[in-house]
């Protein structure tokens, strides 16, 4: 089965649906989403509606800390990233909200772990910035493939049978395999916010069989997306870094 796996949408509707439309024309067979559906971006209504008709659908989804602050306030976010969570709850209908609230941590299946951050502490929204952060999350499960997103850059990471790490930044287009010698920890970039330098909109396919996962980027409309943030009335930067992928 060929997988799209999507992370931090960000109530960007623009990327979204290019990332949509990539992955259909991939082959994709079933969407599972990372988290972090809403945030940041001016299309939180549209993404969490999409979101839910693919959940009826068979897709799989998480919770982020994004759609975990709609129904719980964090004291853990920055300034712009709190204004576009208050905007964005004023915005949501009652049912959108609880869809958020119910999504749960993490799903497992298959022997893949789909969680938001990361895997020892799923609750607690820690990053995964480095060797040492993707091991103490591969060590707290059992499954052999963790995927994960939250921190909005692509990277890869493996531990051997010794627990001896490596970690690369995947390259775009080319597909890796994901050997069963070793276990793997899959960052996802981002949808509607990528944060390594290349603005197009991240995502990810996987094939259950061949185990070999390919990172593919989609190009959107930035100008409208940056647009809705602005019409909303949010803080410019968060329009801004849409055009330079940080």
């Amino acid at each position: 089965m060929r997988l799209a796996i999507f992370a931090d949408i960000h109530g960007n509707r623009q990327a979204f649906t290019a990332c949509l439309e990539a992955a259909r024309a991939r082959g994709a067979e079933r969407l599972v989403c990372l988290g972090d559906v809403v945030g940041y971006g001016g299309d939180p209504e549209w993404c969490v509606d999409t979101m839910r008709e693919l959940v009826a659908q068979a897709a799989l989804a998480v919770r982020g800390n994004h759609d975990d602050a709609i129904g719980n306030p964090s004291d853990n976010m920055n300034a712009d990233a709190q204004a576009a969570i208050d905007w964005t709850r004023a915005r949501l209908s009652e049912v959108q909200r609880k869809f958020l609230a119910d999504l749960p941590m993490t799903r497992e299946e298959d022997n893949r772990l789909y969680v938001h951050a990361e895997a020892s502490a799923p609750s607690r929204w820690h990053y995964v910035r480095g060797a040492s952060d993707a091991g103490r999350s591969m060590m707290a499960t059992d499954q052999h493939i963790t995927f994960c997103g939250h921190i909005h850059r692509p990277a890869l990471y493996s531990m051997s049978t010794t627990a001896k790490m490596t970690s690369f930044v995947p390259t775009t287009g080319v597909p890796v395999q994901l050997l069963t010698g070793r276990r793997w920890l899959a960052v996802l970039g981002s949808v509607g916010q990528p944060r390594d330098g290349d603005p197009a909109a991240s995502f990810a396919m996987f094939d259950t069989g061949s185990r070999e996962i390919t990172y593919c980027r989609a190009p959107y409309d930035v100008e409208t997306a940056a647009a809705r943030i602005r019409s909303a009335g949010l803080p410019n930067w968060l329009a801004d870094r849409l055009f330079l992928g940080r």
